[in-house]
């Protein structure tokens, strides 16, 4: 008898991170416990450097952005979208206009592209860092981007000191070096500059200490090329050959001069500003030495992609540390997510990937709805969504928050529908059946009773939910029946309908 032999093609996955500066794109081969990378893609599209001062990106970045959009999209032609994650950063998160450039790129690149918060990327990056670079002990690792700095300790897998600070080389290009002029005052100035936006932590980051200093990304990157041209073969950077370097930065007079041996001619007119903010850097938390590692916040999206049961533990201890945080009532929480849950699969009993993911959401949402109570019970709904909007939430991207800060912002009072933010990966009509099922399931918890709710049936048909109680069950709960006929009065205001029947 022959053996058969199982030829089954390894699974492909892709991560992709849109930098102020550069778009990277990894795509790796899952091979039993390991991911093989399988290639490796570049481009610079000095996307900050389009940035006006009202904060919107021109046009001219928009355009090289979505260019390059389109030549990945070539290489990931057959993946499922299931197998791309695509992570923006700094320019995209702080762009005002950063929605037109998503709604441009949905017509060149057929894969979600999630805006993540500073506090997230270098949880990502650390995530990189630490599979991708051997070490037992506490590592501190340093990544600086086109627009920002993020710095992490953490031990192993797990994070536990994390920053993310607004300072990069291209931002500190165009607030330093504009017309590319170098001079010993210019350069001075972004290196106290990046010292003072460590002010804030630096004692906190010393006190906890590291074993491991580590460097990751184009700028620590290319400063390490230059070191090794320059006959340090072990790539380690210390603060002596530093200093050494920055006086042989200021021997030339502009960027456009600059010739170091192994500067690439794409990182010349970054390269002084990045030095000075790894110079700030090394001062600020008295860093002696760095190493580098080639992991960096696309091989964290790539791991967390390959693990997902690792980032929903994640989210789900994000949210359980969050409700032990404000104090939330447990119980009541627990009965308003069951009935959430329930509500929203009897709305849309046939769930795809992503009203799958909205209904964890919704189920988040429910369990933190009233992390507003610790302010005030007056408008707390508000309280909410503005922890929730504005809190570091470890596994959430920019637009997740904000799904969680709409749910808990609508769950009770008003439906000002008009107030409603703009989505990019979920469309309003996905979001408002998780409103309705949250503010039923809150209206009917609203007595904190405890007792056991009856059988209710809902059926939905889009904006027409109607509820059936056991008959007589609302002549026994008049309270309750008195609160629904106020939501009904909120659902009319908005233009849909809550029937309440009895059968």
């Amino acid at each position: 008898m022959s053996e058969t032999t199982n030829t089954e093609k390894p699974r492909e996955i892709a991560a992709i991170d849109l930098g102020s500066n550069s778009f990277h794109m990894v795509v790796a081969r899952v091979v039993g416990q390991g991911l093989q990378i399988v290639s490796r893609h570049k481009q610079r599209v000095r996307l900050a450097a389009g940035f006006d001062e009202q904060l919107n990106i021109d046009n001219a970045a928009i355009n090289r952005g979505i260019e390059c959009l389109k030549m990945f999209a070539e290489r990931l032609q057959g993946f499922n979208q299931e197998n791309v994650r695509t992570a923006a950063t700094f320019t995209l998160r702080e762009a005002k206009n950063s929605h037109i450039f998503l709604q441009r790129a949905q017509h060149v690149f057929p894969y979600p592209i999630e805006i993540i918060p500073g506090v997230e990327e270098a949880r990502l990056i650390y995530l990189g860092v630490s599979h991708t670079q051997p070490g037992e002990g506490q590592k501190l690792v340093v990544d600086i981007g086109g627009g920002s700095t993020e710095l992490v300790i953490g031990k192993g897998f797990t994070p536990s000191l994390v920053n993310s600070k607004r300072m990069g080389c291209v931002s500190f290009n165009e607030q330093f070096f504009k017309d590319g002029q170098l001079s010993i005052k210019r350069f001075a100035s972004a290196q106290l500059a990046a010292e003072l936006k460590l002010e804030s932590i630096a004692r906190q980051y010393i006190k906890r200490g590291w074993d491991e200093a580590v460097g990751s990304s184009g700028t620590i990157k290319s400063i390490r090329e230059v070191l090794i041209a320059s006959g340090h073969e072990d790539g380690i950077i210390t603060r002596k050959r530093l200093d050494n370097l920055i006086d042989q930065v200021l021997t030339f007079k502009s960027c456009e001069e600059l010739s170091l041996p192994g500067l690439s001619p794409d990182r010349q007119p970054v390269f002084a500003s990045g030095l000075a903010i790894l110079s700030g850097v090394f001062h600020a938390l008295n860093i002696q030495k760095m190493v580098f590692s080639d992991g960096a916040l696309r091989e964290g999206l790539l791991y967390e992609m390959e693990d997902r049961f690792q980032h929903s533990d994640i989210r789900s201890r994000t949210a359980a540390d969050l409700a032990e945080r404000y104090h939330i009532d447990q119980t009541h929480a627990d009965n308003v997510q069951q009935a959430a849950e329930k509500f929203y699969l009897q709305a849309e009993p046939q769930l795809n990937s992503k009203k799958a993911e909205l209904a964890i959401l919704l189920s988040w949402a429910a369990l933190l709805h009233e992390v507003g109570l610790s302010i005030s019970h007056s408008g707390f709904h508000k309280h909410s969504a503005y922890i929730l909007q504005n809190t570091n939430l470890p596994g959430f991207n920019q637009e997740q928050q904000t799904v969680l800060a709409t749910l808990t912002r609508f769950h009770r009072k008003a439906l000002k529908l008009g107030e409603m933010p703009e989505f990019t990966l979920f469309k309003l009509k996905h979001i408002f059946p998780l409103v309705r099922a949250l503010r039923l399931a809150c209206v009917l918890n609203v007595q904190r009773s405890g007792d056991e709710l009856p059988d209710v049936k809902l059926i939905a048909n889009d904006d027409h939910w109607t509820l059936h109680f056991p008959e007589n069950w609302l002549n026994q709960n008049r309270l309750l029946a008195a609160d629904l006929a106020t939501e009904q009065i909120y659902w009319q205001s908005a233009g849909w309908t809550l029937a309440i029947e009895a059968s």
